[in-house]
């Protein structure tokens, strides 16, 4: 049960606090705490783990997925536990566009794999598992990372209906057209053949 009622105030708090929390750039904080420079000024400028990884710091890239994810997973279970299910698939939705869309950065973020694994990890875990299953099976077999992550996100809404979890179902579509709309340069190398393989330079 959740502690506070749901209502429209409740709602458009947790979409705020979604949003803020999303917002924040720990890859770019972590990228200065260590002394790795300025990551908007590194490799393709994205603010994400991947980016970090091209700093050749791992643990910096590790931490950077983790705090990613784990953003995404804090803020809807704790709207879930404070304020229901509605409140944290608001929440949920929120944060990725927080991510993607930070205001600290002048509204120019990742491109929320990460935080969408974390979201949909604390959303439902068995959808989660699925979609890291997903994501690991074609990275491994074609070792393109940003095709793992369109092909995760786009079998989301139907891992969630086969697996029981039918109310994440258009919430789930919803990230996935996000995560598209992120990944649109990635999908036009695809496309091009150009696009950079896991393991390769780039």
């Amino acid at each position: 049960m959740p502690l506070i009622e749901n209502t429209a105030i409740v709602l458009t708090l947790w979409a705020t606090i979604g949003y803020l929390l999303g917002s924040v750039p720990f890859g770019v904080i972590l990228a200065r705490v260590m002394g790795l420079g300025n990551l908007r000024e590194i490799g393709s400028g994205n603010i994400g783990a991947t980016n970090v990884l091209r700093t050749g710091n791992k643990k910096a890239a590790a931490l950077t997925l983790l705090f990613d994810a784990g953003k995404g997973a804090v803020v809807v279970l704790l709207a879930r536990a404070m304020a229901g299910e509605d409140a944290a698939q608001i929440a949920a939705l929120a944060a990725f566009v927080g991510h993607c869309f930070p205001i600290w950065l002048g509204f120019r973020g990742g491109k929320g794999v990460a935080t969408y694994i974390g979201i949909v990890l604390a959303l439902a875990w068995p959808v989660g598992l699925a979609v890291c299953a997903t994501w690991l099976f074609i990275a491994i077999l074609l070792r393109y990372s940003s095709l793992a992550a369109l092909m995760a996100a786009g079998l989301g809404p139907l891992w969630a209906s086969l697996l029981g979890h039918g109310d994440f179902f258009f919430l789930g579509i919803g990230l996935a057209v996000l995560v598209y709309a992120r990944h649109w340069g990635n999908i036009a190398r695809l496309r091009a053949g150009t696009e950079t393989k896991i393991g390769a330079k780039s």
